[in-house]
């Protein structure tokens, strides 16, 4: 699944706005997948479609190595390169062959070292249909060097729930000296306290949400701490985000039904459709952690595939997606299914389901939920029949207490 950035890529908030841009390779899954019933729609998948030089997740690429984005028929519409999870996001310039369909580096460019890239495009087909892609790549890390990836990015205005979460390039054996080098303060004061998920993971979060208009600042203190036996850190910066207003959703499986709760107040109860009976939502809290306009899902990508291994649906425009989980949960528009299935029906592989229309409608459920949220804002679900999603699934520490998320501190 691929997909088209409205506000948020990987570690880019939603108060950035780069409507029309793509991010993220999607699945829509409590336990994967996306929703049923999805009749006729088909297609190739997007690798198919539109090819990415270097492969997606790629690692070690050389800073002067290939970069190329194609497509065999039709028409690049866009194509965004773009240095991400750092102080300042760059964009690499790009250069469009005169027929519309290869795009390459501009001449003389040079990509950074220990930079983490993500390829966003949107093609046109010859019957004007888009299609979407997004890859990432790592360029080469210097030996013995480590960094680490982060969100949500420098001056972004996020919801009460984010969480400011780093993953490493390189497994941490001494994780008190690189928790030590990272501080997270706020203003007005809270105590905000690190916890581990693995050696190569770091979230902090407060003990309750953030309160609006908090200011929040991240220092990192990273370069030259050593994290293993000759292996240091090479970062030395600082970040900073504010916290917008509060928004928390409260889905409910078994009633078919969304509210709306910005600060406090009930803003809206929205008719939804979850997790089907054989792929139900997980349950627990969940971070919007991406949005996107419009997005591409297929089954391949989550592991919902036919007796060919193909996948068993592939979608090109799914409309208002906004992402939840890592392992593909998302909370998206839906233009397929019948009108009253919204409010009267579970038939989604994990996802949460708005009522929408072809190629997205401010004026439907979900586009007035798009509208009207950020990165960092929290969706909880209730009364499914599955397990509470994992913490470190998504953004999902608030699913642990206070006493557990302080446990996983390598300072206490």
């Amino acid at each position: 699944m691929t997909h088209v950035l409205k506000r948020a890529g990987l570690g880019v908030a939603a108060a950035v706005a780069w409507a029309g841009l793509m991010a993220g390779l999607a699945g829509c899954t409590g336990q994967g997948g996306l929703d049923l019933g999805i009749g006729g729609i088909s297609g190739k998948s997007s690798g198919e479609t539109i090819r990415v030089t270097p492969d997606d997740r790629a690692k070690d690429v050389a800073p002067d190595g290939r970069l190329e984005v194609s497509v065999e028929s039709g028409r690049l519409e866009r194509v965004r390169v773009t240095k991400i999870e750092d102080a300042q996001p760059a964009e690499v310039p790009g250069v469009l062959s005169e027929d519309g369909r290869r795009w390459r580096p501009g001449p003389g460019t040079r990509l950074a070292l220990a930079a983490k890239y993500a390829v966003d495009v949107v093609a046109l087909d010859g019957h004007g249909r888009r299609s979407a892609r997004h890859t990432t790549f790592t360029t080469e890390i210097p030996e013995h060097r480590f960094i680490g990836y982060f969100k949500p990015e420098n001056r972004s205005t996020v919801g009460t729930g984010m969480i400011v979460s780093f993953d490493f390039s390189r497994p941490i054996r001494d994780r008190a000296a690189v928790e030590r080098a990272i501080r997270v303060t706020a203003r007005p004061p809270v105590e905000v306290v690190g916890h581990w998920f693995g050696k190569e993971r770091l979230d902090f979060r407060p003990r309750e949400y953030w309160k609006p208009g908090t200011e929040v600042t991240v220092d990192l203190r990273l370069r030259d701490v050593q994290a293993a036996p000759g292996v240091y850190g090479i970062q030395d910066k600082r970040v900073a985000f504010t916290v917008g207003r509060s928004q928390v959703s409260l889905v409910d499986a078994e009633e078919h039904t969304m509210e709306v709760r910005r600060d406090g107040g009930l803003l809206a109860r929205l008719p939804i459709t979850a997790g089907a009976p054989r792929t139900t939502t997980y349950n627990g809290k969940m971070v919007v952690s991406e949005l996107y306009d419009v997005t591409r899902m297929n089954g391949a990508t989550v592991g919902f595939t036919d007796k060919e291994g193909k996948g068993e649906y592939d979608i090109k425009d799914v409309p208002h997606a906004m992402r939840l989980t890592t392992s593909g949960t998302f909370l998206h528009g839906n233009y397929w299914a019948p009108r009253d299935t919204f409010g009267s029906a579970n038939v989604s592989h994990g996802c949460v389901g708005l009522r929408d229309v072809k190629g997205g409608s401010p004026d439907t459920p979900a586009g007035w939920f798009f509208d009207r949220t950020l990165v960092g804002d929290v969706v909880e679900v209730v009364n499914s029949r599955d397990r509470k999603v994992a913490p470190d699934n998504g953004l999902g520490g608030w699913n642990m207490d206070w006493r557990q998320w302080k446990a996983g501190s390598a300072l206490r």
